[in-house]
C-alpha cells in the first residue's frame, strides 16, 4: 500500500542511476491518492454500493488524451533537456499513461484500464532496463490486474440497471 509506494519512490530515486525521476514523482502522487481513497472509502462503508461505472463521453475521452499528449511532451521535455535521465520517452509515458488512468478511474470510466494496461506495458521493459527485477514482477502483475479489471467492468457496466452516459 502507502508504504510500497513511498519505498518505490525512493528506489526510483535514490537507486536507479541516473533516476526514474517521473516514476518518483508519480508514486509521491500514488501515496496522496491511496490517503485521498482511504478517506473517501471510510466515508461510504455504511452506504449501499451501486456499481456506477461506464464508457467516457467524447469529451472526457478528448481531454483524457489531450491531457496524456500533452502531460508526455512536458514530462519528455523536462526529463531529456533538464535531468541526466537515460529513459526520457519511457519514463514520461508511464507517468503521463498513469495520471490519465488515476482521473478515469476516479471518474468510473472503464478506459481507465485501458491506460492501466498501457502504463504497465511501458513499465515492465523500462524497469528491466533498469535492473528492477522485482518491480518488473509487480507491473506484470498488475497488468493483469488491469486486463481483468477490464473485463470485470465491462462485464458489470453491461449487467448494471444504472443507466449510463
Amino acid at each position: 500500500g502507502m508504504i510500497g509506494v513511498l519505498l518505490a519512490a525512493w528506489m526510483y530515486y535514490f537507486v536507479a542511476d541516473p533516476p526514474l525521476y517521473a516514476d518518483t514523482v508519480l508514486n509521491i502522487y500514488y501515496f496522496a491518492m491511496s490517503i485521498y481513497g482511504w478517506y473517501n472509502w471510510s466515508l461510504m462503508k455504511n452506504q449501499t454500493h451501486v456499481f456506477d461505472a461506464s464508457y467516457a463521453t467524447k469529451n472526457e475521452l478528448f481531454i483524457g488524451l489531450s491531457g496524456f499528449v500533452l502531460s508526455w511532451a512536458a514530462l519528455f521535455f523536462i526529463l531529456k533537456y533538464l535531468t541526466n535521465s537515460n529513459t526520457p520517452i519511457a519514463d514520461a509515458l508511464v507517468s503521463a499513461s498513469a495520471v490519465i488512468a488515476m482521473w478515469w478511474m476516479a471518474r468510473r470510466r472503464i478506459e481507465n484500464w485501458y491506460a492501466w494496461i498501457f502504463s504497465n506495458l511501458v513499465a515492465i521493459p523500462l524497469n528491466f532496463y533498469k535492473g528492477f527485477m522485482l518491480f518488473t514482477a509487480m507491473y506484470v502483475i498488475f497488468l493483469m490486474m488491469a486486463i481483468y479489471g477490464y473485463l470485470s467492468w465491462k462485464r458489470l457496466i453491461y449487467s448494471s440497471p444504472v443507466t449510463h452516459v
